[in-house]
């Protein structure tokens, strides 16, 4: 059959645009010919009309000038007077000859032209040559006698006469031939108007033409995708496109596409159906045989032989547990040593063996009506701790598939930990049956192996769990790594610009909690020392001010902590713990945790949780409380009256989207939070989500914050799966809505494509639980319960400060000098190291970590080196809290480490447990 002819998408626009420049080329030409002629039409118009107009002034003025120099010769006698008569004499002719010339178009003016020469031709003859002998014979009677009658007048008058005459003939002309003019004019333009409109309709014609064979490939195509998405998983409809352009290879690509998921789904399908039938099965045999029967049936194997590992005299030998279409028990030896044959070779190898070319010689497939040879034999070591336990080996009428190698081989990925569960349940069985038989005074030793196996079978079922993660994990992964596959190039691209974007935003996040961080750190410390007032020096109001200091500091610091939060969300790189949540007790921490808020403002706080809502969820709870206690705020903010609703449901089947269903989830859950406030207006519902954005500048100004909390909110909430919707009306409150899924098989992998920002700067929240942890290692309460009452261990002794802030060395040296220590100070390493050269031996340095000429790492890697203080505390105070500061201070020689800004409490229980020890 003759191929048919590629006629593209891309071919067709050409061609259609081509036949549209063509028209268009058509219709230029043609009216750049009828205006080249309405052109040569009007400049003939302009040059003839005026050269005639001209010429005929130029003869009447020569005639003038004939005139006049006759008169004056006659007056005067000069013969100057003669000049202008005898130049004009001359050239009135020229110009006559010239009008009759141009005039050959028009013989009834050439008649008038002609009348016209006679009679300047009579003036002359009649009055102007005899006069002017007259005058140069000085016969002055004639000349009066001439005069009294005067002829010439006569014929000048004539003259005038016929050139009025002449000049309203061509006036008339040029009118006329203006308006034939006018009228081509007109039907250029209709006929401009009528070559558009036909050029408009041939673009009009093949636009429809071209989009019909597009559009309606394209709506086959997409009609046999919906026809293929409504078939609810079934994936055997194919796209057929008639036509041999783009759309085809589309539909190609797309067919190619359903059937490799088809493979993949019929692959998942199996893995499942083989994982899930070996469980609950006690013994090896049994394994090995319902294996064989499984995987024999998936492959359509004809023959197969199940090895499982035993430990011997000789070896390893493995023996064979089980067979598939066994004749009389010869389907395969009955056992083999590790490297022995092609079976034995594939267990020392660690590899798989695939042979499509078998012997003559090799063991035949018997049916009834006779035996078969196989086409194909595979062999496949299954492996434990990288050690073969098992050899499978099966034989086919036909030749192994590519599609039925994977299937083996991911299949026992995961039936090595099977076969060694089993082994370790049937040793366990045994252990059990001779420890039943032993006498009463081995009963203890009965009920230790007893309790050791109900360990061991925990372990396995941990491990069977594990592996069922595991294979979900691995299915999401295939599922998606065409999806990466797609996105990889365009990454690839912007890869280094986000790491520079990541950076230097990372390296302002850094550098911003630092310099916010420092000053903050003597405000809270003095603030703090203040509002405790233990000299009794301050006055209530004084100490309210101290207490309104220290509560601004600490607002200031969580801002700075929703910011870098922010940042993080932004980056892609906030962790989410994902953990079993209690549903039933939420009622509970809304009611202890905004009661209060719901007194003092006089609103009534309702709250209501419906019987379906599941009492554990798999959520990060940490983030899902974070999320209601930041819109229960908002609600308590913006409501100065009424009543704040905490609706909690569980959203029905039947309100599901398709989006929420593809989910892999238990149940979703309606969080609504509904007030009875101000209200936002409709054209704000998009903009208070974005960062630092509220409805208008008088709420800001009128109720505070910064337009974080609702950020943060929206994109914690797309981490873990969910999104926040708002209803709300001006002047009768607002609603928000947490949709929220149970995520008991991990996160929603949907912004994979944020793999390539570096993460930056951490909050507060991340660096506490490193105190604990830190706390954790260096307990304070043996410590002190081991103290006698009333002992101060920070009684005298010397401690160093290496800080190159004076705030922060005040604050600090202020609080430690309280508590009865020796103090001294140092503004960089530098200084830190001569002073500890020169001065007695420090019990305790603090140092600060960014400061000039040598930072806290290199002061401390000094110390600890050249110095050799191994043994001296040094406790990192920094303010630049990124996620691996820790790791480096202590990597530098830091003891421990605390982040700004300080708590007092914490910085001396640190320093208790170190001056201590």
């Amino acid at each position: 059959m003759e191929k048919k002819m590629r006629f593209g998408i891309k071919s067709k626009i050409i061609i259609g645009y081509l036949i549209v420049i063509v028209c268009l080329f058509i219709a230029f030409i043609v009216l750049n010919s009828q205006i080249s002629s309405l052109q040569k039409e009007r400049n003939f118009i302009i040059d003839h009309d005026i050269e005639v107009h001209d010429l005929t002034n130029r003869i009447e003025k020569h005639l003038l000038d004939m005139e006049t120099g006759q008169r004056g010769y006659i007056i005067t006698g000069e013969a100057s007077y003669l000049e202008p008569y005898n130049s004009a004499a001359t050239s009135w002719e020229k110009d006559y000859n010239a009008l009759y010339q141009l005039l050959n178009n028009n013989p009834n003016q050439q008649e008038k032209l002609e009348k016209i020469k006679g009679s300047i031709q009579d003036w002359i003859e009649a009055a102007g040559e005899p006069t002017i002998a007259l005058k140069k014979e000085n016969n002055t009677k004639e000349l009066q006698q001439f005069f009294e009658k005067d002829p010439g007048r006569q014929y000048m008058d004539d003259i005038r006469s016929q050139f009025t005459s002449f000049r309203n003939v061509e006036k008339k002309s040029t009118e006329t031939r203006a308006t034939e003019l006018d009228e081509k004019n007109q039907k250029i333009k209709i006929g401009l108007y009528g070559l558009l409109l036909f050029v408009t309709l041939i673009s009009l014609a093949i636009a429809i033409v071209l989009s019909n064979s597009i559009v309606n490939t394209i709506k086959e195509v997409t009609q046999t995708i919906k026809r293929i998405t409504a078939s609810k998983g079934e994936l055997k409809g194919r796209i057929k496109v008639r036509s041999n352009d783009e759309i085809k290879d589309l539909g190609l690509a797309t067919n190619a596409l359903l059937e490799n998921i088809e493979e993949r789904n019929w692959l998942q399908t199996n893995i499942a159906h083989a994982v899930t039938m070996y469980q609950g099965i006690a013994s090896v045999d049994k394994l090995a045989e319902k294996f064989l029967f499984t995987v024999s049936e998936m492959t359509q194997a004809s023959f197969g032989a199940f090895y499982v590992r035993e430990e011997n005299d000789k070896g390893n030998l493995f023996v064979k547990q089980a067979a598939f279409a066994d004749r009389k028990g010869d389907v395969g030896r009955e056992s083999f040593l590790i490297g022995e044959g092609l079976i034995g070779q594939a267990a020392l190898e660690k590899r798989t063996f695939v042979i499509n070319d078998v012997p003559d010689t090799y063991q035949l497939i018997t049916s009834g009506l006779g035996d078969v040879k196989p086409k194909s034999i595979f062999i496949v070591p299954v492996l434990f701790e990288d050690e073969v336990i098992a050899v499978i080996e099966l034989a086919s009428l036909h030749e192994f598939t590519v599609l039925e190698q994977e299937l083996i081989s991911q299949v026992i990925e995961t039936f090595g930990l099977t076969i060694n569960g089993v082994i370790r349940r049937m040793e366990i069985a045994r252990l059990l049956k001779e420890s039943q038989a032993m006498t009463e005074e081995l009963q203890a030793q009965s009920e230790e192996l007893q309790t050791q196996s109900e360990e061991l079978q925990m372990q396995s079922e941990e491990l069977r769990m594990i592996n069922e993660q595991l294979e979900e994990r691995t299915k999401d992964a295939e599922e998606k790594s065409f999806e990466l596959e797609a996105a990889k190039e365009d990454l690839e691209e912007k890869a280094h610009q986000l790491e520079l974007n990541s950076q230097y935003k990372s390296e302002f996040l850094a550098n911003m909690s630092h310099e916010l961080r420092t000053p903050l750190n003597s405000i809270l410390i003095l603030s703090e020392m203040l509002e405790e007032n233990a000299a009794k020096t301050l006055s209530e109001d004084e100490e309210e001010y101290a207490r309104i200091i220290h509560s601004s500091g600490k607002d200031l610091l969580a801002l700075i902590n929703d910011i870098l939060d922010l940042s993080k969300v932004e980056s892609g790189k906030l962790d989410i713990l994902l953990a079993e949540m209690n549903m039933s007790e939420l009622p509970d921490q809304i009611e202890r945790n905004f009661s209060h808020v719901a007194e003092q403002k006089n609103v009534q706080l309702k709250i209501n949780k419906a019987q379906d809502v599941p009492d554990i969820i798999h959520t990060d709870e940490k983030r899902f409380q974070q999320i209601v206690k930041n819109l229960l705020s908002n609600a308590f903010k913006f409501t100065e009256s009424g009543s704040v609703t905490v609706s909690i449901q569980r959203v029905a089947d039947h309100r599901l989207t398709t989006a929420m269903r593809t989910v892999d989830t238990d149940c979703w859950l309606e969080i609504a939070v509904a007030d009875t406030g101000i209200g936002i207006p409709k054209e704000k519902h998009q903009l208070i989500f974005e960062a630092f954005q509220q409805a208008d500048g008088a709420t800001v100004r009128k109720y505070g914050g910064t337009g974080l909390g609702l950020s943060i909110c929206s994109e914690f909430a797309k981490l873990l799966g969910g999104w926040i919707s708002l209803s709300s009306e001006v002047g009768k409150g607002s609603t928000f809505t947490l949709y929220l899924p149970s995520l008991s098989n991990g996160l929603i992998d949907y912004e994979k494509v944020n793999f390539a920002y570096e993460e930056v700067a951490v909050s507060v929240e991340e660096a506490e639980p490193e105190a604990e942890i830190t706390e954790i290692d260096h307990p304070v309460q043996p410590v002190e319960s081991s103290l006698q009452d009333g002992e101060n261990v920070f009684q005298d002794k010397r401690v160093l400060i290496v800080d190159d802030d004076q705030r922060n060395i005040f604050a600090l040296k202020t609080a430690l000098a309280k508590q009865g220590m020796t103090i001294m100070t140092a503004h960089n390493g530098i200084e830190c190291l001569e002073m500890m050269e020169n001065s007695e031996p420090f019990d305790l340095i603090l140092m600060d970590i960014m400061m000039p000429q040598m930072d806290g790492y290199e002061a401390m890697q000094k110390i600890r080196g050249e110095l050799k203080l191994v043994d001296l505390p040094i406790i990192a105070l920094t303010a630049k809290a990124m996620k691996n500061d820790r790791e480096k201070c202590l990597e530098a020689g830091a003891s421990d480490y605390i982040s700004k800004p300080l708590d007092l409490n914490q910085l001396f229980s640190v320093m208790r447990v170190w001056l201590v020890n």
